[in-house]
Order: C-alpha cells, then structure tokens, then sequence
C-alpha cells in the first residue's frame, strides 16, 4: 500500500461517522476504482472553481486520476479569470450584512458577487474577452467549428494569456486539463459570461451561432468517448454539486442502452455526490443514487455514497486522500 501522508492519516483517525465517514468511504471508493483500472468522470457545478478547486484538482489532473470532466460554463471560465486577474479580487467576509445598496455599490466598482467573493469584471471578463473573441473571429471566417472548451483549451496552450498570469499556474484545474487535452462536456455553456458575450456578438452579425458545437454534439461525442472507453473499464461518477454539469452527462447510460438499443452498454462503476441539496420537492440535485436506477443509470450493486456536505470543504479532503497527502 501506498503510504499516505498527514492528511489521508488525520482522515482514517478521525473520520469514523457520519458525514466524516461518508468522506472516507468515498475516497476509498475513488481510489478502489483506479487501482482496478477504471476511469473517472468529475462534474464541477456551482462555483468550484471562484472556490480556487484548482489548487486540488490540478494536481489530481496531472496524476491520471481523472479522465473526463463535465462543468458548467462558468466553471470553465472562471478558473481561468482567477489565473489572470486574481489580485483584483476582493473577498467580503462580511457579505450576509451587505444592504442592497451595498451590493449596487459593488457593481458600480465593477466587481460581481459569488458568495463572499467578487470576481473583478475588466481584469477577468473584458480580459478573456479580448482573445477569445480572437479566436472565434478566426474560426467563423474559417468556417472551422469547435467546443467552448476547445477554444478555452487554445487560448491557454497559445501562451497569449501568460503576460497576465496572477497565480502558480500549477494551481489552474483548466491550464492542467489543457495540458493533457483532457475530454471535456460543458452542458448549457450559453449560460456563461462568455456565452452571453458570445451570444452578443451573433446578435450583432459579427459570428455565427454555428461557430461554436452545441450541446446536442457534446453529448454525441460523451456517448463515443463512453463507448470507447467502457470497453475495457468500467467508468466512475464523482459528482460535485448538482444541475446540469452532473444530470446532463449521466444520462449517457441510459440514452446508449434504450434509445441506442445498446443493451451491452455498462452501467457507471461508480457514484458519488457532494451535496447540501435537500432529498424532497422533486429536487434531481437532492435525488439519492438508489433512485437513479430506476432511470437505468446506476446497477443495483454499484458503490455509491452521498456527503451531504459543503463542496468546498469536502472535495479537497478527498482529493487529499487520493493524493496520499
């Protein structure tokens, strides 16, 4: 066995029940799954990566142990802001006794609120703006159709943005996805900062809609790359918050076994969520694993575990263990 370091210790010794427990248990799963060879999908939804997830989830990138991701939109964008415009940001500790015209004020400045950080818009938006919109100018005059995160990828891997850099690049989940050319899904990516400016443009007749693949082919090319990699392992979800970053691309499974008619297809090996979403209301977010079998996602014996938990707390511990820190 691999030897772990202070933090997977501090997590056997202590994390025994409850919550604690499930945190374990789910990173010995995870790691169960890639000593057997299987892959890994990890869905990013909320805020993870204004939350500075990369500083963990780089390193579990570079290390193999994730295969493919699944993010929203603002997700993939805003690792990015944070690596160029991170000294621009301001944290306001104090943002539940903020009055409306405080957060007026905090818009006025420029600066948009995510809980208890504002993302700086010039630094951040208007930055990536400018040579992204590079980019999609050359592909629409081309005629060349790409995903939002090929463009992403392109723009980092140009090395245009580096004059700008504001953190250790290693602590940039997309620097080190781009990197390794890591298979990506960004569902609903038109609601994003960059979807919106990108909608803008189309509404100006400057680029056309068509410039950038939509989700229906992310979803076609998820079901190739599930396919080809389920041949010969079988594929792991760690779920990160909820939305469409973890409904959209489970539903793989089901598409590819009843309306591909392809009975052979496997179930996902195995399942994790981190949530605070409350199991009631019709809430799919909340939705505890046993239901997805029902929906053909999930087998009856697949491992699954649900921390009911703050993300931000949570996924770091368990990339920790993973690490062996």
């Amino acid at each position: 066995m691999v030897n772990k370091g202070e933090v997977s210790q501090f997590m056997r010794k202590h994390f025994r029940h409850f919550n604690a427990a499930s945190v374990l248990d789910a990173a010995k799963g995870y790691e169960e799954q890639l000593n057997q060879g299987n892959k890994m999908m990890i869905t990013l939804a909320g805020a993870m990566s204004t939350a500075e997830l990369g500083i963990s989830l780089a390193e579990m990138i570079r290390q193999d142990k994730v295969h493919m991701i699944s993010c929203t939109g603002a997700n993939l964008e805003e690792d990015i802001m944070n690596l160029v415009a991170h000294t621009h940001y301001r944290r306001i500790p104090e943002y539940r006794d903020l009055t409306p015209q405080k957060e007026r004020e905090l818009l006025d400045r420029g600066l948009n609120r995510v809980t208890d950080t504002c993302i700086p818009e010039e630094e951040a938006f208007r930055r990536l703006q400018t040579h992204i919109f590079d980019l999609w100018k050359k592909a629409n005059e081309s005629g060349k159709r790409l995903f939002p995160h090929q463009f992403m990828y392109r723009m980092l891997l140009s090395g245009v943005l580096e004059q700008y850099y504001e953190i250790d690049p290693k602590n940039s989940w997309m620097l080190a996805a781009a990197e390794k050319n890591l298979p990506m899904v960004v569902p609903g990516w038109e609601d994003s900062t960059m979807g919106n400016i990108f909608a803008s443009y189309c509404i100006k007749n400057e680029l056309k809609p068509s410039t950038v693949k939509s989700g229906i082919e992310y979803m076609m090319c998820l079901a190739d790359w599930y396919t080809e990699q389920s041949k010969n392992s079988g594929i792991g979800f760690f779920q990160i918050g909820g939305g469409i970053a973890g409904d959209f691309p489970i539903c793989v499974v089901p598409m590819l076994t009843q309306d591909m008619e392809r009975a052979e297809t496997p179930f996902w090996s195995y399942f994790c969520q981190i949530s605070d979403s409350t199991t009631s209301y019709g809430s799919y977010s909340g939705a505890v694993p046993n239901e997805k079998i029902t929906w053909g996602k999930l087998d009856a014996d697949t491992p699954k575990f649900i921390i009911e938990s703050d993300a931000t707390i949570v996924a770091p511990l368990v990339f920790a263990y993973l690490l062996n820190y």
